[in-house]
């Protein structure tokens, strides 16, 4: 299929294909690929131009890449495989963005910046992406009350208009969104791993021809389960939301992490369940700076979303010579 040249070269500089091959190059990380940008900034260039032969090594002989320019090349020759990746994601409905398309969530700008993730696979409308909700997290054993407590808060916020936002793993993930479509609601899953499978699967595919549910990933869409990608995905189940409830955490793990993380960096309220459960880490996201959730629900519906005309101009103009352009792809 044919894909605009700009994704083409950010999907061939940070995304893991499949290969044979055991000394095959390792994507640019976060980190690097942002490291990447500005010194494309640097030399008056954008990802797509890296796509001409010769231009990398002329950009580098005037101004030093900060990456390996053996590394770069190789993962730029990566076109044939990208192809036919893109062709079968292309044909179960995936679709495939990057922080330089003008409907990339603005909310993940907004609030990560440059650790928003340079590529979003998804399946469902891209749209429901950009209307906030709630955030609901929880531990994947809980307690009977606490799934029910799940089910009643995501109900009520989507009564109120407002999607689900959660991570589609068993637990609190599973029931909160299952909750949500029950009545009529939206719902957006992150995941960490198989989107292509799971935007296969009837019920999921009902719900996306339904434009209720939205499932979404910053990693390849065959990514298997790893729990780094589980960890480092949290971080954009909260950033999509406007507010966030943990239903029941743990005091460590993917959801006490996650949580504290929120706290820590402020991007959204964060409420909590009052679990029955003593193991629970719920008090103790309290002592950090959470909030009891009582029996109004009200105040989780009026956070508001983060506002940032910088999320609005592109992600790199080509710079002047001499200049350094900030803006990251």
């Amino acid at each position: 299929m044919s894909i605009p040249e700009r994704t083409q070269a950010v999907l061939l500089l940070t995304l893991r294909l499949p290969t044979s091959m055991s000394d095959a190059p390792q994507p640019l990380t976060p980190t690097e690929w942002n490291r990447f940008c500005q010194w494309l900034g640097t030399v008056s260039l954008c990802p797509e131009a890296l796509l001409e032969t010769g231009t990398l090594e002329s950009a580098d002989s005037a101004t030093p890449c900060p990456l390996d320019v053996d590394r770069i090349r190789s993962l730029l020759q990566r076109g044939m495989a990208l192809a036919v990746s893109m062709d079968k994601w292309t044909k179960a409905g995936i679709w495939v963005r990057t922080r330089s398309d003008s409907d990339y969530p603005e909310r993940l700008k907004a609030r990560l910046r440059s650790k928003a993730p340079p590529v979003l696979f998804g399946s469902g409308s891209i749209d429901l992406l950009n209307q906030g909700g709630v955030a609901m997290v929880g531990s994947r054993n809980v307690p009977s009350d606490d799934l029910d407590s799940a089910t009643r808060i995501a109900a009520a916020v989507s009564d109120a208009g407002l999607p689900v936002v959660s991570g589609g793993a068993r637990g609190v993930d599973q029931a909160s969104m299952a909750a949500a479509l029950e009545v009529g609601g939206t719902a957006i899953g992150v995941l960490s791993d198989s989107l292509l499978n799971r935007s296969l699967t009837a019920d999921v595919r009902e719900h996306i021809s339904a434009q209720s549910l939205t499932i979404v990933s910053p990693y390849s869409p065959e990514a298997r389960f790893s729990v780094g990608n589980a960890m480092g995905r949290n971080k954009f189940i909260y950033c999509l939301a406007d507010s966030a409830v943990v239903v029941h955490s743990g005091t460590k793990g993917g959801t006490w992490e996650g949580a504290n993380e929120t706290l820590r960096q402020g991007w959204v309220p964060v409420w909590v369940n009052r679990t029955q459960d003593r193991a629970a880490g719920n008090q103790a996201l309290i002592d950090a700076g959470a909030t009891w959730i009582d029996s109004e629900l009200d105040p989780l519906f009026r956070a508001s979303p983060p506002t940032d005309s910088k999320t609005n101009q592109p992600e790199l103009a080509t710079a002047a010579p001499g200049t350094t352009q900030l803006s990251l792809f």
